[in-house]
């Protein structure tokens, strides 16, 4: 193949190198194969031809410098002629996760486009997991009594009435709902029970600025923000005054007044969502961040990991919470992963994570609230992984008896029942009674009867509203379609619901 004089290759200098610079590259690597038997190659090297940008003492008296976002995207990427590099990345020490070694060679860094890292002539691989596991943050025994040197917020009287009448109000929402769509009123939900005290606590712990994306298991956290019995019930029946018009399944909340992200269906796909969320109110230098629920079996899915590395690089402010109640529907926890559960894997991503007794108010609320600053603080992400079991049925399309002992069941119900563990630490300060206790479920049934009738009684959306809202004109297969659905409607009325409009 013939070349044209003058036409430059893209993959090499079209002038070829002086003769200097070739015998000097020569003399290098002659010089190279002369100390490739020598353990001193390393000092040898630094010694005769100064590379002191490629080895580097490391100066274990002076701190590593960290750098900001603006620094590391204005410093990472230098003038190729330049032989000073900053390092890549900016991460904290672990020394857990350091070997320390007596050899010569652990004084001494390679400095690689990923950071800076020491190296050892000794082959070993880091272990699958530690020998022992990260603990479980506790503040209340199984008895509701504080355990004996034991950090944590204090909570007010007001505060702790509040949360535990918000706790009771859960549970009764969930019996009366769940009893609804057993009589065929509703046609689907699914409830909280055995976890009420991570709804409430972490709800309790937030700022109502901070922007909730939840998961499907966190009705209370809308409940302590003001969501009414009235409007929850609207929701489940699907009626006119439902805000999601009637097109979401029932316990898919949302409420744009309380910041608080409509439910979807598909799991964590609110997380890298979040964080997202997150970055915006970071760029934005709101005094808030983005906070997301997910499960564990959320924790298979991809969204999980990329939602957590975007918010870890990004630096955004969100507070992830797992509930880590052992089952993904029938799927058990060791059928997922192997690692220590979850607040190792925040660890892996540099995000600074908790693991908390999600049975425990006390201990989630303080472990919310001091993730909460931090977040919003020091702009950066936090994990808690919040132990705790669930109770019911992962829906009323499941019957977890199937796959769980009956017994396994009752004993979480009440030797481990989170409501009456705070219940107890409430009633031994004075600020509950029995007779409280009475007043407050028997007036909150009565609300929420009083809620479902009023909310079985409001129309329906008319037909129209599944077809709005998708496009801002519709399309004409869009139209075509509520044409056709009009139609079957007037010609089989005796299949649709009394009080339904086309």
């Amino acid at each position: 193949m013939h070349i044209r004089q003058g036409t430059t290759c893209t993959c090499r200098p079209s002038n070829p190198l002086p003769t200097n610079i070739v015998k000097d590259a020569t003399s290098f690597l002659h010089m190279a194969m002369l100390f490739a038997r020598s353990r001193n190659l390393v000092s040898s090297l630094r010694q005769n031809l100064g590379l002191s940008a490629i080895l580097i003492k490391r100066n274990h008296s002076s701190p590593r410098p960290v750098f900001t976002n603006y620094q590391l995207s204005s410093r990472v990427f230098l003038d190729p002629s330049t032989s000073f590099r900053h390092e890549s990345t900016a991460v904290e020490t672990q020394p857990d996760l350091v070997q320390q070694s007596d050899h010569e060679d652990d004084a001494q860094e390679l400095d690689f486009p990923g950071g800076k890292v020491g190296y050892t002539s000794e082959m070993k691989f880091i272990p699958e997991s530690s020998s022992r596991r990260i603990p479980c943050y506790r503040v209340l025994n199984e008895h509701g009594k504080i355990i004996s040197d034991r950090d944590f917020i204090p909570v007010s009287e007001k505060l702790a009435v509040r949360m535990y009448e918000q706790m009771a109000t859960l549970q009764v929402m969930d019996h009366i709902f769940y009893e609804a769509q057993r009589q065929g009123r509703i046609s689907f939900y699914l409830t909280s029970v055995g976890e009420e005290a991570i709804n409430i606590a972490s709800a309790a712990a937030l700022s109502p600025e901070d922007v909730v994306l939840p998961q499907y298991r966190e009705p209370g956290v809308l409940l302590w923000r003001g969501f009414t019995l009235e409007e929850f019930a609207n929701q489940c029946f699907g009626n006119k005054a439902d805000y999601g018009k009637g097109r979401q399944m029932p316990i898919h909340y949302g409420s744009n007044q309380h910041n608080y992200f409509t439910v979807s269906s598909p799991i964590a796909t609110q997380l890298p969502q979040a964080a997202g969320v997150g970055y915006a109110l970071k760029m934005e230098k709101k005094n808030a961040c983005a906070v997301t629920f997910i499960g564990d079996g959320g924790t298979s899915e991809g969204d999980f990991h990329a939602g957590l590395n975007f918010a870890a690089v990004m630096e955004a402010p969100v507070v992830f919470i797992c509930r880590n109640n052992g089952w993904a529907i029938s799927t058990h926890i060791s059928e997922q992963f192997r690692s220590d559960g979850i607040v190792v894997k925040g660890q892996a991503y540099g995000i600074r994570s908790i693991r908390v007794d999600g049975n425990d108010a006390l201990a989630v609320y303080s472990a919310v609230r001091s993730a909460r600053e931090m977040a919003v603080t020091e702009q950066r992400p936090v994990l808690i992984e919040a132990m705790t079991y669930r109770v019911g049925h992962h829906s009323t399309s499941d019957d977890s008896t199937k796959y769980r002992e009956a017994d396994e069941i009752q004993y979480w119900k009440m030797s481990r029942n989170p409501v009456n563990r705070f219940k107890k630490w409430v009633e031994d300060n004075g600020w509950w009674s029995e007779e409280d206790e009475s007043k407050l479920r028997s007036s909150t049934r009565k609300q929420l009867l009083q809620a479902i009738q009023a909310a079985e009684k409001w129309e329906k959306q008319p037909l129209t509203e599944l077809f709005n809202d998708v496009y801002d004109v519709k399309t004409k297969n869009l139209e075509e379609q509520e044409v056709g659905l009009k139609a079957l409607v007037e010609k089989q009325p005796q299949d649709y619901p009394t009080g339904f409009h086309i």
